[in-house]
């Protein structure tokens, strides 16, 4: 647990304090500030939804990484509007569905 992000995710930056230690895990040494320091239970909660919202992050960015590129979509749909040729427009579909299928909301 980073203290550091606890405090700054508790919004309890406009405190000074110290920690024991450069490296996690931190314990205090001081606190001083208009809010009362965090309790331990506090900062563990603290820290996982930071952990939480991290991982939501990284699960949108793997999916939206995985769909295929604007370029492949004006591509097929160019074709099948245009060229009456709908060959890629079915690949890119089934692409998309894939993604959808493998990675859900």
């Amino acid at each position: 647990m980073d203290i550091n992000h606890c405090i700054d995710h508790l919004g309890l930056n406009r405190n000074t304090y110290r920690l024991n230690k450069s490296d996690p895990p931190h314990e205090f040494v001081s606190w001083d500030g208009p809010d009362a320091q965090p309790t331990q239970e506090e900062l563990e909660t603290a820290w996982t939804q930071i952990q939480t919202a991290h991982d939501a992050q990284a699960y949108a960015r793997t999916r939206a990484d995985a769909y295929p590129s604007i370029q492949d979509f004006m591509e097929a749909y160019t074709e099948k509007e245009i060229d009456s040729n709908s060959s890629k427009w079915d690949a890119y579909v089934i692409n998309r569905n894939k993604v959808r299928t493998d990675n859900p909301k």
